[in-house]
């Protein structure tokens, strides 16, 4: 299953038996440094700051007005916000003037007038932060509600995908999305909405004001701002490059350090110490000494901005000093333009990061966007499934899983009713293809699958998975109780039922001996269980299940021979009543089976019993001979 599943995913993925994604050799290098990424933080504060890259949706426009949409059902939130956002930026334009007034009411002597503006200044502030509070409140709201609502509606969408998309993408991929993604967006909405807003409210207030104080001064106080500007775009230029390439070099080391630890048997078998050693302190060399630039750099921004901002202040106070002198303007109001200025720089400063941070957020929705408008999993078919007897027919069946790459070639065959049948062949030969048809996993070529003369296309697909369970290689238990785990396919079966299938399928003594029984909670899928009583739990639940056609996938070929007798015991129980399928490359399991059908490259080569099969001398006794007499084939 393992192989068929492979051939399908990119270059570089590889399906690991845990059904989980891996990701293997110099990929994982690329991967790591693709993934690997320095958020922008503010200037000088800390080690590892510097200019991320920054991400652009193919589809902005369309992106954005789709995001928007979540904003339809918080209105009233929405409007609130903006109310919080433009209060806050009014009385922050009002505060300057209020202290320049106050300083001008100290030089004319003025007390009263003081005494106003000292009680204007403290009313103001304490306004202010009411409306800051308000304002970080609904945006957290507003954030939470949307994010919420995506989601959700994402979550619906993964249960609903077709099994063709999971195969073909990563699990960390869908997770990013359901994760990083949505994230991205619920901390632009939260962070980045208000201050956009505040910061264009910021520049456009802070401009007209100035500009009605004194436009000389106005014009002199832009040369610093426009100088900041140049001098940030130009910083940021230069370290994108060299956090780019940290960020590739970090990489490169972690997937190094990933496959010397992975590899370690392998490296210390060929006596490779040194060479992996010296291999990787060329690498680490090499990351240190462009990680003291970055860091250099990244620590320099700060001083650099402050550096031009102390210029612009001692250009603002010199030449407010001379206009002052000439009577146009006050000592209060230079006051006021010192604050103003440094007002005026701030928002530019912060609007340049929130597009970065917008431009991330949107290409994150636009991933989810795609995985919510892929295409749900086929669920055609009105006919109920009652009383099944299990008789199952393919007639003419042809399938690839990628065009021009056919798997079955015209594959015919019938199973009646409470027979097992056993499916045997080379890895590669379409075996488990069949049962992925079967449960309308994948959708046909051409041909049809009949399930008591009925096309399975035209039955209900929860009621034709309701009806047939499955047994994996590597079955999979979730972070419940063990009661939990077998009573997964019927939640409202009775203790007793489960204590019957925990019977049949020979756990019961193991469960009975655990001090909390069929209470025992099993931490991280049942990691702390054995493969075996994995197996034995996996087909308990297909026990409890009772379906009317069982599908045996491999069940025995990662256990030892004492255990595969316990498991095969389980099963024999198990598959009583009920029609068979069983997937092996152990002929050893197969050899009781009504019917083996032989496969190769897609094609049924041969079908009988066990002895018939030995006595053709074909196939399935070179497989046997292979087996169990080591032959070469």
């Amino acid at each position: 299953m393992m192989e068929e599943m492979n051939k399908n995913l990119p270059k570089g993925f590889e399906r690991k038996p845990d059904d989980k994604i891996s990701i293997t050799g110099k990929d994982l290098k690329q991967a790591v440094a693709q993934t690997v990424s320095f958020r922008p933080g503010p200037p000088g504060r800390g080690p590892g700051r510097g200019p991320a890259e920054i991400e652009k949706a193919d589809n902005f426009k369309d992106t954005m007005s789709r995001l928007l949409r979540y904003f339809s059902g918080a209105k009233k939130q929405l409007a609130g916000l903006i109310v919080a956002v433009v209060a806050v930026t009014l009385l922050s334009l009002a505060a300057p003037a209020m202290q320049g007034s106050a300083i001008d009411s100290i030089k004319a002597h003025d007390w009263p007038l003081l005494y106003r503006c000292a009680a204007l200044l403290l009313g103001i502030f304490l306004v202010n932060v009411g409306a800051n509070l308000a304002q970080t409140l609904l945006a957290v709201h507003l954030s939470q509600g949307i994010v919420r609502q995506m989601r959700h509606d994402l979550f619906k969408k993964i249960d609903n995908l077709p099994i063709p998309y999971l195969d073909t993408h990563s699990n960390g991929d869908i997770m990013s999305r359901m994760t990083n993604d949505v994230e991205n967006v619920s901390n632009t909405i939260s962070q980045s909405l208000g201050s956009l807003v505040s910061g264009v409210l910021t520049l456009v207030g802070t401009v007209t004001i100035m500009f009605l104080y004194c436009w000389q001064l106005t014009l002199i106080t832009m040369v610093s701002v426009i100088l900041t500007v140049l001098v940030t775009k130009k910083m940021s230029g230069v370290m994108r490059k060299v956090y780019r390439k940290r960020s590739a070099l970090l990489g490169e080391l972690n997937g190094h350090s990933e496959e010397m630890i992975t590899g370690y048997r392998s490296i210390v078998a060929y006596n490779k110490q040194d060479d992996v050693t010296e291999e990787f302190e060329k690498t680490s060399d090499e990351l240190a000494k462009v990680s003291v630039k970055a860091e250099f750099l990244g620590g320099s921004m700060g001083p650099i901005m402050n550096c031009i901002s102390n210029i612009g202040f001692v250009i603002v106070a010199a030449f407010g000093g001379y206009f002052a002198f000439k009577g146009l303007i006050t000592i209060g109001t230079i006051s006021a333009f010192i604050i103003y200025a440094k007002q005026f720089s701030r928002p530019i400063n912060e609007i340049a990061q929130l597009y970065g941070n917008i431009q991330t957020a949107v290409a994150g929705a636009e991933r989810v966007f795609a995985l919510m408008d892929h295409p749900d999993e086929d669920n055609s078919g009105d006919l109920p499934l009652r009383d099944t007897r299990g008789e199952i027919s393919f007639r003419h069946v042809n399938f690839s899983y990628i065009p021009g790459k056919q798997v079955l070639h015209d594959f015919n065959l019938d199973v009646k009713p409470g027979q097992k049948i056993a499916l045997v062949g080379a890895t590669g030969s379409g075996k488990t293809t069949v049962v992925n048809l079967l449960m309308r996993f994948y959708p046909l070529d051409s041909g049809e699958i009949l399930i008591d003369g009925v096309n399975i296309n035209d039955i209900r697909r929860d009621e034709l998975r309701r009806s047939t369970a499955i047994v994996l290689q590597d079955t999979f238990l979730f972070s419940d109780t063990i009661g939990g785990n077998i009573k997964y396919a019927d939640r409202d079966a009775s203790d007793e039922r489960m204590k019957n299938a925990a019977k049949m399928s020979n756990i019961s003594r193991y469960i009975e001996r655990q001090p909390d029984g069929y209470d025992t909670y099993l931490s991280h899928a049942g990691e702390s269980l054995s493969h075996g009583q994995r197996q034995l739990l996996a087909i308990a639940r297909a026990g409890r299940a009772d379906p009317k056609v069982l599908i045996l996938d491999e069940a025995t070929s990662s256990v030892d021979t004492r255990t595969e007798k316990n498991i095969q015991n389980a099963m024999v129980n198990l598959m009583k009543n009920r029609t068979s399928v069983i997937i092996a490359h152990r002929l050893s399991t197969v050899q009781d089976a009504d019917l083996i059908v032989v496969m190769d490259h897609g094609r049924v080569v041969e079908t009988g019993s066990h002895e018939e099969l030995l006595a053709q001398n074909g196939v399935y006794h070179a497989l046997y001979q292979t087996q169990f007499e080591g032959k070469a084939t």
